[in-house]
C-alpha cells in the first residue's frame, strides 16, 4: 500500500483547521501544515494533533501551495486548505486508493457551505477539483488567486473519487464582501502583470455573463436568497476585476 502526505496551506484558521486535520487521521500518513504566521490558535490546534507544522511567509496562492507540494515525504498527496475536510466517503474512497492508485490524479466534488447553507447548484456545486494526484505529475498553476493543480502531460489519465470535498466558506455577508474585494484585486494586478485588457465590452459582457450562467443556466435560483447572493457576487467580482484592472493601466 502506497503512503500518502496530506499538504495544508493555514493563515488564522482556527475556526476550521481542527475539522480538516481530524478528517485526515487514519487517511495520511503524514500531515504538512504550511502556515503564514497566523496570528490566532491555529498552530495551537495544528500541535495538538501529529503534523509537521513549517511557518513560511506567504509567496501568493499558488507559489505557496507549490512550496507546500515540496515539502512532503511522499509523492502521492491530497492538497488542501485549512476550511475544507474530507467527507466521511471521500475518506474511505482515498484510503481505497491508496490499495490501487490507478490515475495521475483523482477529482473530487467540493460541496460548499455559505452562511450555514450547504450550497447545491450554481458555480458552487458539483465545483469538481483535482486534489489528490502524483506530485511529479502535476503542480499548482494558474492566476492568483484562481489556483489549479494543473497535470504536465496532456496525455494524463484523471479519476473521479466519490464523496465531496467539505468546504466552509463565508459564514457572513459582510465577510464575503471583504473578500470580494480583496480577491478581485489579486487577480486584477496579476492580469495587469500578464498583460491582459479590460476594454469596455469585457466590464458589461463578463459579469452580465457570469451571472446569468450561474443563476439560471446553472440553477443558482433553486438556492434560494442565499443562491442569489452568490450569484450577484460572482458576477460583481467579475466587475470589479476588469474594472480594477483597466485602473491599472491608467495608472501606469
Amino acid at each position: 500500500m502506497l503512503k500518502l502526505s496530506a499538504v495544508i496551506i493555514t493563515f488564522n484558521e482556527e475556526r476550521n483547521i481542527a475539522q480538516c486535520l481530524q478528517s485526515l487521521v487514519g487517511v495520511a500518513d503524514e500531515i504538512i501544515v504550511v502556515d503564514s504566521f497566523s496570528t490566532d490558535q491555529t498552530k495551537t490546534l495544528c500541535n495538538k494533533f501529529n503534523v509537521t507544522f513549517i511557518e513560511q511567509k506567504f509567496l501568493g496562492y499558488i507559489e505557496q501551495k507549490n512550496f507546500a507540494l515540496a515539502q512532503a515525504s511522499y509523492n502521492h498527496v491530497v492538497s488542501l486548505d485549512g476550511d475544507e475536510a474530507l467527507s466521511e466517503s471521500l475518506q474511505k474512497s482515498i484510503i481505497k486508493l491508496k490499495a490501487n492508485w490507478q490515475y495521475d490524479g483523482y477529482y473530487a466534488n467540493r460541496f460548499n457551505n455559505f452562511c450555514g447553507q450547504w450550497i447545491k447548484h450554481s458555480d458552487w456545486y458539483p465545483n469538481k477539483k483535482l486534489r489528490v494526484f502524483d506530485r511529479r505529475k502535476a503542480e499548482w498553476q494558474g492566476i492568483n488567486p484562481h489556483d489549479t493543480v494543473q497535470l504536465f502531460d496532456s496525455n494524463a489519465t484523471i479519476g473521479h473519487l466519490k464523496g465531496d470535498i467539505l468546504h466552509q466558506t463565508y459564514q457572513t455577508y459582510s465577510e464575503f464582501n471583504q473578500k470580494t474585494e480583496y480577491f478581485s484585486t489579486i487577480a486584477a494586478q496579476a492580469y495587469f502583470n500578464k498583460g491582459k485588457r479590460a476594454p469596455l465590452w469585457k466590464i458589461i459582457i463578463n459579469p452580465t455573463w457570469a451571472f446569468f450562467k450561474s443563476y439560471f443556466l446553472r440553477l443558482g435560483v433553486l438556492d434560494g436568497f442565499n443562491g442569489f447572493v452568490i450569484c450577484v457576487q460572482t458576477a460583481n467580482i467579475t466587475f470589479l476585476k476588469y474594472s480594477k484592472l483597466r485602473e491599472l493601466y491608467k495608472k501606469n
